[in-house]
């Protein structure tokens, strides 16, 4: 097999120092691969208008795998405000770059596992008959990636072209009166591709990793067009896989219930927003955004990411306190990804090995508020819990 070449995209804030990290588990566990650097972020939204250069699409497009840190996003009017004074009113817009990289290269696929480790303090507990419980949770995501209301079809002060196309549906009847610069617009759009994609991998991911059932979390009895368009999706897909349970869900009562019996479900299907939202409620259950890991899967390309956020303001402590493991987590799930199952295995069994033992904990780990100072006070900082998971590896 040629050995890979890994675009590296660290982007902002942590993401700096996180994916270094990564890469250190990588070479530990014997990964062997070519590292090449990709810009993304908001340096370059600030000093060239794209968050997004063509040259790191280009490596992408060459090498189809890339690992990605974590970016700032900021509103539109702030966005402005950054960027260079020569390139003000040029008629540049800020879009997300994470968001940008999965429409052009069609990562429809945003996989994102949700599983507790023994021994992790902040794992999901609840008070059971007899005392407290704390029951496994092991559910997969997978969110639509490219549609939905993240698709950016969106108009404040929507064109008259818009206004009179929209106003052929009876409930635009409600806004007949409301002048077009006070109107804000945004579109869901589901395709029926897509959620025949997403749902027949939903259906076989679980066939092949031993899940019991696939759940469909969207809002039919609301949003009937878009959301009933994934439920027929799914009664197709279990057609095929008939030895898989279906259960459709709406978004609201699964928030709930994800908190009193999250070890009843495996894997979830959801359109691109109600997908970011049942995905962070769950990874709440397991850790929080410090072992949230992802993928974003595409026919011809593939980027792995947690999916924290830059946490700029913890960027600039001298001695970094930011958990590591969905950075690494995610580097696992590229491991996977690239046929190199027993090399993911071991990291996780590595990871796990730390968390069970109990003595090297983050400062989240520890509950405590992420200030510099954690450290001297006993949390890890986020080149100790590496080392802790190299020690045994």
């Amino acid at each position: 097999m040629a050995t890979p070449t890994i675009v590296m995209m660290p982007g902002d804030g942590i993401g700096q120092t996180v994916l270094p990290e990564a890469q250190r588990v990588l070479d530990k566990v014997g990964f062997s691969a070519n590292y090449v650097h990709g810009d993304i972020g908001w340096e370059f939204w600030c000093k060239e208008g794209n968050a997004l250069p063509q040259r790191t699409i280009d490596l992408l497009t060459e090498h189809e795998v890339g690992l990605f840190g974590a970016i700032t996003s900021k509103p539109k009017e702030e966005a402005a405000a950054e960027l260079d004074p020569s390139l003000a009113d040029q008629g540049y817009v800020y879009y997300s770059p994470i968001v940008g990289l999965r429409q052009h290269f069609n990562l429809q696929l945003c996989v994102r596992p949700c599983r507790t480790f023994a021994g992790n303090p902040l794992n999901f507990i609840r008070r059971g008959v007899d005392g407290i419980e704390e029951p496994p949770v092991d559910v997969v995501i997978f969110r639509q990636n490219t549609e939905g209301l993240y698709a950016g079809v969106e108009w404040t002060n929507p064109p008259d072209e818009v206004r009179t196309a929209l106003e052929t549906h009876v409930k635009m009847g409600a806004y007949r009166n409301t002048p077009s610069e006070d109107l804000a617009i945004s579109c869901r759009i589901f395709t029926r591709a897509a959620c025949r994609y997403i749902t027949e991998a939903a259906f076989a991911y679980a066939e092949k990793h031993g899940y019991q059932s696939v759940t469909i979390c969207e809002k039919p009895n609301v949003i009937r067009e878009t959301s009933g368009m994934m439920n027929a999706a799914a009664r197709e897909a279990k057609e095929r896989h008939p030895g898989i349970d279906l259960w459709l869900t709406n978004i609201d009562a699964q928030m709930m219930w994800l908190t009193k019996n999250p070890e009843d479900y495996g894997v979830i299907v959801a359109g691109n927003m109600f997908g970011d939202i049942i995905s962070d409620g769950f990874a709440g259950l397991t850790g929080g955004l410090g072992f949230a890991c992802s993928a974003n899967v595409g026919e011809t390309c593939a980027v792995f990411e947690p999916t924290h956020g830059s946490a700029p303001k913890y960027a600039d402590y001298e001695t970094s306190i930011v958990n590591p493991i969905a950075m690494i987590l995610s580097a696992a799930m590229m491991l996977d990804h690239l046929g190199e199952t027993s090399m993911a295995g071991a990291i996780r069994t590595a990871i796990s090995a730390v968390l069970k033992d109990g003595r090297t904990k983050t400062y989240d780990m520890m509950k405590m508020t992420g200030r510099a100072d954690v450290v001297t006070r006993g949390a890890a900082s986020t080149s100790r819990m590496t080392d802790a998971i190299l020690e045994r590896l």
